[in-house]
C-alpha cells in the first residue's frame, strides 16, 4: 500500500545535507538567471491541497510553478469548496487529485497528513506543513535565507523565540540546523510552550549545544546571536481561548529590545505575525523577514524542478519502515490516525520506546480485549 516513495518530500531530514546544498545551489541560480528557467515546467500541472488558511505559502507555491512555465489546480477551504465538505476521506482525495496532476502539495492541521497523503498517491508529494509537526519547505526558505545573508549554515548561534510547542517552522528548521556543524541553540519560551521532548532528544542524540531560557534579554546579552527567529502564539494550536490568552503577548520584539541585541544579528519571521514583533521594528536593517518570504519562492521553483525531474535521488525508500503493531495506537488526538482510521498503523522502536511514524509522538502499547479493536 503505497510503499514506493515517488520523490516525495515529507520530512526535510529523509534527504542528506548534500542534497539540500544542492537545492540551495540550484534557487540562488534561479534567483540570479530567472529567464533561463522559466519555461522549465512547461506541460505540468501541481495540485494544491490547503485544509488549513494560507497565503504565503500557497501563493509562492502558485507563483513558483506559474513562473517555471507550469500550471495549478486545487483549492482552499475544502470544507466550502471540495468534496472534503461531503465527508470524503484524505486517501481518495489523494488519490483523485494526484492523477490530474504532476506534483501535489498539501496543507493539513493533522500531524502525519502529508505522509498519509504520501501513502496514497499516484504522484510526488510535498508537505506544505502538517498541524504542528513540520514544515519542511519554510525551513528551505530558512536555510536559504541564511546562507544568502550570513554565507554559512555551520557555527550559528540561533534563537528561537514563542510558541516552541505547536511551532512545525521551529521543529524542521532545528532538526536540519542540527545536522551542520557548530550550531547553538537559545530555545527562549514560556515553560508551557517549550520545545517538545522528540526535538530535545534529537538535539541530545546530535549532541548539539542548545540551552532553555525565558527571556529575550537574557539572549541578546548572554549568547550573541547571529539570528533571531520569531514565531507567533499560535491560536489555532490551542484547546481553548483561555489557554491562548495565557499565553499570548509574553515575547515582543519591539525598538527598545532590539537596541540591545548584536549588531550582526538578523531577524527572522515565517510569518503571519500578530504582534509579536512590533511594526516599528520593520525599519530595523536587520529585520529580513520580508526578503526571507521572498526567498521562499525561489527555494520551492528550485524543489519543483527537482521534485518533478527526479533529482532528489530518494533511492526507493520506503514510505513506511516501522513496525505494524496491532497492538499500539497513538495517543495524539491530533495524529491523522486518529481520524483517518484506514491508514496502516506504523511505529518505529527507539531506546525502548515506540515511536509514532506519522506524529513522532511516543506511544504506549494500548492492551486489546479479545476481539475487540482499540479506538
Amino acid at each position: 500500500m503505497g510503499q514506493v516513495s515517488y520523490n516525495h518530500l515529507i520530512d526535510l531530514n529523509r534527504y542528506s545535507t548534500n542534497q539540500w546544498n544542492d537545492m540551495l545551489r540550484l534557487a540562488g541560480e534561479i534567483m540570479r538567471n530567472p529567464r533561463i528557467y522559466e519555461n522549465s515546467c512547461g506541460g505540468k500541472i501541481m495540485g494544491t491541497m490547503f485544509y488549513e488558511p494560507s497565503t504565503r505559502t500557497q501563493m509562492s507555491f502558485q507563483s513558483a510553478m506559474l513562473r517555471l512555465g507550469g500550471g495549478t489546480i486545487g483549492f482552499v477551504n475544502p470544507s466550502v469548496n471540495s468534496s472534503v465538505a461531503k465527508g470524503e476521506n484524505l486517501k481518495d482525495t489523494a488519490k483523485v487529485i494526484s492523477g490530474y496532476c504532476d506534483i501535489a502539495v498539501i496543507r493539513h492541521n493533522l500531524e502525519g497528513a502529508a505522509l498519509a497523503a504520501a501513502i496514497n498517491a499516484d504522484c510526488p508529494i510535498i508537505n506544505a506543513g502538517d498541524g504542528g509537526h513540520l514544515h519542511p519547505t519554510q525551513t528551505l526558505t530558512d536555510l536559504m535565507t541564511l546562507k544568502e545573508e550570513k554565507g554559512k549554515l555551520s557555527g550559528l548561534s540561533v534563537g528561537v523565540c514563542g510558541d516552541l510547542k505547536h511551532g512545525r517552522t521551529v521543529h524542521s528548521l532545528i532538526k536540519a540546523l542540527s545536522c551542520y556543524k557548530n550550531n547553538r541553540f537559545v530555545l527562549i519560551s514560556t515553560d508551557s510552550l517549550r520545545i517538545p521532548e522528540y526535538i530535545v532528544k534529537l538535539l541530545e542524540d546530535k549532541c548539539a549545544d542548545y540551552i532553555e531560557i525565558s527571556s529575550l534579554d537574557e539572549a541578546f546579552l548572554n549568547y550573541d546571536l547571529d539570528v533571531l527567529y520569531m514565531t507567533r502564539i499560535q491560536r489555532e494550536r490551542f484547546e481553548s481561548q483561555h489557554e491562548y490568552k495565557n499565553q499570548a503577548d509574553k515575547f515582543i520584539l519591539n525598538v527598545k529590545k532590539m537596541k540591545k541585541a548584536p549588531e550582526k544579528m538578523i531577524v527572522l519571521h515565517p510569518l503571519p505575525r500578530i504582534n509579536e514583533i512590533d511594526i516599528e521594528v520593520d525599519s530595523d536593517p536587520r529585520a529580513l523577514y520580508f526578503k526571507q518570504a521572498n526567498y521562499g519562492m525561489y527555494i520551492r521553483m528550485a524543489l519543483i524542478l527537482q521534485t518533478i525531474n527526479y533529482q532528489l535521488n530518494p533511492d526507493n525508500i520506503p514510505l513506511l519502515t516501522g513496525e505494524h503493531n496491532s497492538g499500539l495506537e497513538c495517543r495524539n488526538m491530533k495524529c491523522i490516525t486518529r481520524t483517518e482510521v484506514y491508514l496502516p498503523k506504523s511505529f518505529k522502536k527507539e531506546s525502548g520506546d515506540f515511536i509514532c511514524e506519522y506524529c513522532e509522538e511516543k506511544v504506549k502499547a494500548i492492551p486489546h480485549r479479545s476481539g475487540v479493536q482499540s479506538r
